[in-house]
């Protein structure tokens, strides 16, 4: 890649790092902000929750309007709103101002991080450039997540309220880099668009957020356990209906905010099942280990944030390990290893004692950070391989959805289960209680990790049916049948045609970032999605054709 496509690149992830760093710091800072400002329990865990649920609530409208109203656009325009509102809550003198910060603060990621991918995956070339840009900017994430934690023990010494300050920096940094390296050509391109392309779906705008609100609401009931159980289902059956209702209207809407099409797309749908398990088994693991270690084993802050950093060994592994993986055994078999790698952590942790060295510690995290790093990244390919290049902010924002869903759930499932189980052995008292409640809670990111094994085997044995090209997506995207976006057989000639050449996605006028890495004039024979002579899907290859982007 050219100097400028790497410098972009350093952007878009620094939005990623930016939101790791953001949750990481305010997770060490809470128990002292809640001293500081007197809050109550429920106050301070709402002050973690209202992120969360401004974030999965608004994640799939946010992908989907920077496919609508510019990728660009958006992406500059919320990071502001995350600069000033995280700036605002440093100067929070009560609980209520915490939350509705932390709210907004997860609304801008919302929209934020969805048209950062998705002006990944619509800059860099399909395939091993795309790829290697996805899984940088995924490794990235837990590099903020476990820098975050250091950092967050390190500021709160000096003042929680540095926790909300530091990431307003970031945000500066990130906001004068981007006007300068983001291109415009995504706003221009929304802008010359027709005008009945560009009408926006209302009705489908404000039933989908309703829905996720109302369901991510119920979600973060879970930690409650049996407490307020009819406030917690009355919220999941009201998002379920409006969630309906959001079908209805998207199927009878003439331009859908959302095309329900796309979730009949094999990989879009498993990948986003794998992010939602195993964000979930992750979070809810790394949820246990610190109550394991703080309240169990009384170790400070700092001890906890440097024992948890080698979770974030993924930063290292995703850009350097996981390409070689990726193009050796494909995608879904790399994910299938990660989930597997993930099981073996968990269960390994599963007898943990009351004195555990770190020692005994460090394989379950080695394990679980490298299996991370085999996982997210890959699932972001899959999320949006194939995809025509005016959704991919929509599968963008279905794989962000499904993350902040997972994380969600894994807390508060862990939470309740790790509740009830104290709760049962309350009449025995003693350390041996909190212990055995610890390793009931354990089997919750267990299960989640034995179910995403199942879900990535079944990737891995459909892998060699095939998948949907490009040109057969945006003909179902065009609203065809699948009968009709199928291409017509190919006429017989000398050469097979079972490995067809995949043409590449997007506009052919439309100039792309890796054309500043790669010139064009070193594949010659490769066609441009739209452009004349394209070979139809199924049509035999021609012989100046690149190979296919990834064997399926």
């Amino acid at each position: 890649m050219s100097a400028r496509a790497w410098a972009l690149l350093l952007v878009l992830c620094g939005t990623i790092f930016l939101e790791g760093i953001d949750i990481a710091m305010l997770a060490i800072a809470i128990p002292e902000i809640r001293s500081d400002l007197g809050l109550s329990t429920g106050t301070a865990a709402w002050v973690i929750s209202a992120y969360v649920l401004g974030y999965a609530g608004f994640t799939l409208l946010g992908g989907r309007a920077a496919d609508l109203l510019g990728r660009r656009r958006m992406f500059l325009a919320w990071l502001v709103v995350f600069m000033a509102f995280s700036g605002l809550g440093g100067f929070a003198t009560e609980g209520w101002m915490l939350v509705v910060a932390r709210f907004v603060t997860g609304v801008a990621a919302a929209f934020m991080t969805p048209a950062a991918m998705s002006i990944i995956t619509t800059s860099y070339e399909e395939g091993p450039e795309r790829n290697r840009a996805l899984l940088i900017f995924a490794g990235t994430s837990a590099g903020g997540f476990s820098l975050g934690l250091v950092v967050g023990g390190l500021l709160t010494e000096i003042g929680w309220q540095w926790v909300f300050f530091t990431p307003v920096f970031f945000a500066g940094v990130i906001l004068a880099a981007g006007l300068r390296l983001i291109p415009k050509r995504d706003d221009e391109a929304g802008a010359a668009a027709p005008r009945v392309a560009r009408r926006f779906d209302l009705p489908g705008a404000a039933t989908v957020a309703g829905a996720m609100l109302l369901l991510a609401f119920g979600v973060v009931r879970l930690e409650h356990g049996l407490s307020g159980w009819p406030l917690t289902l009355g919220a999941v059956v009201a998002g379920l209906v409006l969630g309906a209702f959001f079908v209805r209207v998207e199927r009878r809407t003439d331009d859908p905010l959302v095309r329900l099409g796309i979730l009949r797309t094999g990989s879009v749908a498993r990948a986003g099942a794998g992010a939602l398990l195993y964000l979930g088994a992750f979070m809810g693991f790394q949820f246990v280990l610190t109550l394991y270690l703080q309240e169990l084993r009384g170790w400070s802050s700092w001890q906890t944030a440097v024992a948890m950093i080698v979770l974030g060994c993924d930063v290292f592994l995703s850009p350097t390990l996981t390409p070689r993986l990726v193009r050796r055994f494909g995608d879904r078999r790399v994910i299938l290893g990660g989930f597997v790698m993930a099981a073996v952590a968990y269960a390994l942790f599963l007898p943990v004692g009351a004195d555990w060295p770190y020692l005994a510690m460090f394989p379950t995290l080695l394990l679980a950070g490298t299996g991370f790093a085999l996982t997210l990244g890959p699932q972001m390919i899959a999320a949006t391989d194939g995809v025509p290049e005016k959704e991919q902010g929509l599968a963008s924002g279905l794989l962000q959805t499904a993350s902040q869903f997972g994380a969600a759930i894994g807390i508060s499932a862990v939470t309740a289960v790790y509740g009830l189980a104290k709760a049962g052995g309350g009449a025995h008292g003693g350390e041996g209680v909190d212990l055995s409640a610890f390793r009931v809670a354990l089997v919750v990111p267990l299960v989640m990790a034995v179910v995403g094994v199942v879900v990535a085997m079944g990737g891995v044995r459909k892998e060699g049916r095939g998948t949907v090209g490009s040109a057969e997506a945006e003909a179902l995207a065009a609203g065809l049948t699948a009968e009709e976006a199928r291409p017509a057989p190919a006429p017989n000639r000398s050469r097979s045609h079972n490995a067809p050449d995949r043409p590449r996605s997007g506009d052919p006028d439309r100039p792309r970032i890796g054309a500043l890495s790669r010139p064009r004039s070193d594949a010659p024979g490769r066609p441009r999605s739209g452009a004349p002579g394209r070979p139809r899907s199924g049509a035999p290859e021609s012989p100046t054709a690149s190979p296919p982007c990834e064997a399926r």
